[in-house]
């Protein structure tokens, strides 16, 4: 709990930690290269936090590094869109989906060093 990090990805900043899943959309320009059990590396880290010292990037942190794998593609919930016309008591329903991707952290490295060994 209290080794983690803060990245930027997919134009939202994320809370990660190793072990832990999380979803991100438009993960990279390339979709169909990321399949299941891809390695990916993301070097925009915002924040470290690894116990008692915070490390703060401008805009982000030069040396740091997240280190994870692609589980799988998924889908967000369901939006349902109701557009109503009043005066000629017609109706249309159309729904959208965010295409989503999960993904695991398997460590963490500031300065060469991987802050869950330690």
């Amino acid at each position: 709990m209290n080794k983690y990090a803060i990245i930027d990805i997919g134009g939202k900043q994320l809370r990660v930690e190793q072990g832990r899943f999380h979803d991100a959309r438009h993960f990279a320009p390339v979709r169909p290269a990321l399949t299941s059990n891809t390695k990916i590396l993301i070097n925009r880290v915002l924040l470290i936090r690894h116990g008692s010292s915070i490390n703060f990037g401008y805009p982000w942190l030069k040396d740091a590094v997240v280190k994870g794998r692609i589980l799988h593609g998924c889908f967000k919930k369901k939006l349902a869109i109701q557009k109503i016309y009043s005066k000629k008591k017609t109706r249309r329903t159309f729904g959208y989906r965010e295409n989503m991707t999960r993904f695991v952290v398997d460590s963490i490295f500031f300065g060469g060093k991987n802050l869950n060994e330690s």
